[in-house]
């Protein structure tokens, strides 16, 4: 006979099991945080709230930490190893006899993955449970329209494993730290995929080209390739195809911008405070200088078309494009809030972010200096107790730095253990981004020549490409 069970962990399972005596069900305050996401900011939760000794559990849907940063390997971050190690978490591993890497170096998404993300989590232990993937989270027996005692309703969480099992967990608060790398934007100019789009969908990719592999250094060698997007994805893109064009001979790229060139176009260069992202957008710049890549501005594809065996892109004014052999979609991502849909959750009808956070990053007001630190009071939802954390906190807004995910989850950590005077602290300073200007999403043509504000240098000798320090990670529009 298949009846319910709720251990004192507050899992349900199904199965030929004995039903558990109401004296074993644990009250809110004794059931776990629920973190989702074994990511860096959701494994810097868990060390956080190790701290506080609350008991929590973390749901991972890859096969290991890190599993979406796996992803992009390859990828070297702007930010040194002194920027991308949460404290609380460098505190658990220290007893561990565990290596703290040097510092000032740059590490790609593997080396960030298999020297931190996947040991941390191998402290975390049985805390951490793989190959788990949420499905929904809602109070116990209230959906989102019932008002009747929910603030006193803990929060089940419904799962599903890759073999098909279902299990529920009642939690006491969620965390969803899952970011948004399964979610890319299309390259349609109305945020929904371009006529034809699907169908092209074998020459199309959505993330930074592995060019170390031989298959995929294969597919973009000696071809003409399409990369649309304004951001630091963009960027690497464009340093890569570079790199790959001085040894193939016919490969270059063509760089399509939705706005016109200016000098924010290019980031902050000399002027910002990671010079690694800096350097990223001057070595951007020297790909088109150079000539191998040509850049196409104020271009909203509309269109995909097939060209025999190559593809031609069309904009909203009616602008055809020369055919391309592949394009590369890097227009930001956005969170997937599908799972969540029975909670009330207070956010921007914009950016799909917090409300309360919504203003500090929003591309349309400004793209200058740093974003403030926030914690516990700008995350918070109508929904007490459920937190969106990391890059799923920005909803579709680009450029997030991990030490702004890991003050986040210090902060509500703090907060559910009840030390409110810890959560309103700020204990982090952000550098500058050194780009100035507002109207970052879309630029009238009559303004797209003029300067933000001055703040970006002219090219500099650094140079970026596959093997050096200053690759990036985070993608934009």
């Amino acid at each position: 006979m298949l009846e319910q069970h709720k251990t004192s962990t507050g899992i349900e399972t199904k199965g030929n099991l004995v039903a558990a005596s109401v004296d074993r069900v644990p009250t809110t305050d004794q059931l776990p945080v629920v973190v989702i996401g074994a990511g860096p900011i959701g494994l810097a939760a868990a060390a956080h709230l190790v701290e506080h000794g609350i008991e929590h559990l973390v749901l991972e849907a890859g096969p290991a930490a890190g599993s979406a940063v796996r992803d992009w390997s390859h990828v070297r971050l702007f930010s040194p190893w002194g920027e991308v190690i949460d404290p609380a978490a460098e505190k658990l591993l220290a007893p561990t006899g565990w290596v703290r890497p040097d510092t000032s170096a740059y590490p790609t998404g593997g080396d960030w993955a298999e020297r931190y993300l996947q040991p941390l989590a191998d402290v975390l232990g049985d805390k951490v449970r793989y190959g788990i993937a949420v499905t929904g989270v809602a109070r116990a027996g209230r959906d989102r329209i019932v008002d009747s005692g929910r603030d006193e309703q803990p929060f089940t969480v419904h799962l599903q494993s890759a073999d098909g099992h279902e299990e529920r967990i009642t939690a006491r608060a969620v965390i969803d730290a899952s970011g948004t790398w399964s979610v890319p934007s299309p390259m349609g100019a109305d945020g929904l995929p371009a006529l034809g789009e699907k169908t092209a969908i074998d020459h199309i990719a959505y993330r930074v080209p592995d060019l170390g592999d031989a298959a995929v250094r294969a597919r973009y060698a000696g071809k003409r390739t399409a990369v649309i997007g304004s951001g630091a994805s963009a960027f690497t893109a464009l340093a890569l195809l570079a790199d790959l064009a001085k040894e193939n001979d016919g490969t270059h790229a063509v760089w399509i911008l939705r706005r016109g060139i200016s000098d924010n176009t290019y980031g902050g260069g000399e002027a910002d405070q990671l010079p690694a992202r800096g350097a990223l957008g001057l070595r951007a710049k020297a790909a088109v200088e150079a000539g191998h890549a040509s850049a196409v501005t104020g271009f909203r594809t509309r269109a995909v078309e097939h060209d025999g065996d190559r593809l031609a892109l069309v904009a909203e004014d009616g602008r055809r494009l020369d055919p391309v052999d592949e394009v590369i979609v890097l227009t930001g991502f956005r969170p997937d809030l599908s799972f969540l849909s029975e909670l009330r959750l207070g956010l921007d009808e914009r950016l799909q972010a917090p409300t309360s956070l919504a203003p500090l990053i929003d591309p349309n007001v400004h793209s200058c200096g740093t974003v403030y630190p926030h914690g516990v009071n700008e995350l918070s939802h109508p929904e007490q107790g459920v937190y969106l954390v990391g890059m799923k906190s920005y909803g579709r807004a680009p450029t997030f730095l991990a030490m702004t995910g890991y003050e986040q989850v210090r902060s509500i950590a703090a907060a559910i253990a009840g030390d409110q005077e810890a959560a309103e602290r700020v204990e982090l300073t952000l550098p500058e981004t050194g780009v100035c200007g507002g109207a970052g999403l879309f630029d009238e043509p009559e303004n797209a020549e003029q300067s933000g504000g001055g703040c970006c240098a002219a090219p500099a000798t650094l140079q970026i490409g596959i093997g050096s320090p200053a690759t990036v990670t985070s993608g934009g529009c």
